[in-house]
Formats: structure tokens, sequence, C-alpha cells
């Protein structure tokens, strides 16, 4: 049985994840931090890797994608403003 790397899915849906949070707090409540999550969004697809190769020598870590996954995810949904726009549909 062949072992199969879930790393690039989880790459790609949570890079979109915070590609989405972007863009909608680009729209919906202020740029400042819209353009923060589309500069974040960018670690998570693969172009990053190849570029964090040719720089470091090494990838992002994995560990460091998924708590800056969850850091982002928290932080939109419970203390940003687009977590209070959110509450109110």
């Amino acid at each position: 049985m062949r072992d199969i790397d879930l790393s690039p899915l989880f790459s790609w849906l949570i890079g979109l994840v915070v590609f989405t949070i972007g863009v909608s707090n680009l729209l919906l409540v202020h740029p400042v931090p819209g353009i923060v999550f589309l500069l974040l969004s960018a670690l998570y697809f693969p172009p990053a890797d190849a570029l964090s190769m040719k720089i470091f020598g090494r990838p992002v870590p994995m560990v460091f994608k998924v708590i800056l996954g969850f850091v982002i995810i928290w932080f939109t949904l419970g203390v940003s403003d687009l977590g209070d726009i959110i509450d109110d549909l």
C-alpha cells in the first residue's frame, strides 16, 4: 500500500481559507488586516516552499503552518471585526 502525502492538500486548503479571510477583511472591515492576511496566505501555497528552499535550504515547517492557521482562524472568529460581522448574519 502506498502512503499518501496530504501536506500539499492541507497547505492549499488552509491557504485558500486564509486568502478568503483576507479578501473578506479587505472588503468588509479594513484594508490593513486584509492585506496582512493575504500576505500570510502566501506562506501556504507551494511556491512559498520553493522560495523557502531556495533562500533557507528548507521548506516552511508544517508545524508552523498549522499553528499559524489556528491562530489566524481563532483571531478572525474571536477577536476581529469580521467575527462580529459573521455573528450578525
